[in-house]
């Protein structure tokens, strides 16, 4: 005698998926960074007085080797300008904030073309300093 074969239904269980969705989601918010450019090398000049910069779409960094990145990214500076255009795109204008951070020792022959990019994008320059220690 022949037993016919049972076929069994095998879905997956859908209750738990927001669950899973929503803690992968906070998840991937906590471990996402901006911009994250903690491997550059650069020391910021010194000043007394200081103001906190706010609202600002793109960072750009002068390292120690005089090389420049574009939110933590490496850029020439010839394609800074329309890098920055792209990022501030039509921002409000106290929202075109560009964050300057050059190395104390860095001449300017490194720095004026990266000011002049930034000018031609629209974008308006807070340079980011360390407060002088008395």
């Amino acid at each position: 005698m022949k037993i016919p074969k049972r076929s069994f239904e095998a879905s997956v269980p859908s209750m738990a998926m927001g669950d899973i969705a929503f803690l992968l989601l906070i998840f991937f918010v906590i471990l996402a960074r901006a911009q994250d450019d903690s491997h550059l090398r650069w020391e910021p000049a010194a000043e007394e007085e200081l103001e906190q910069a706010k609202n600002y779409k793109a960072s750009v960094v002068i390292d120690v080797d005089n090389k420049s990145y574009l939110n933590g990214r490496p850029i020439a500076q010839g394609q800074l300008a329309a890098a920055l255009a792209d990022l501030l795109g039509n921002a409000e204008q106290n929202k075109r904030t560009v964050l300057l951070k050059v190395h104390k020792d860095a001449t300017a022959i490194h720095f004026e073309p990266v000011i002049e990019a930034v000018s031609k994008a629209g974008g308006e320059i807070h340079h980011v300093l360390e407060k002088r220690r008395k």
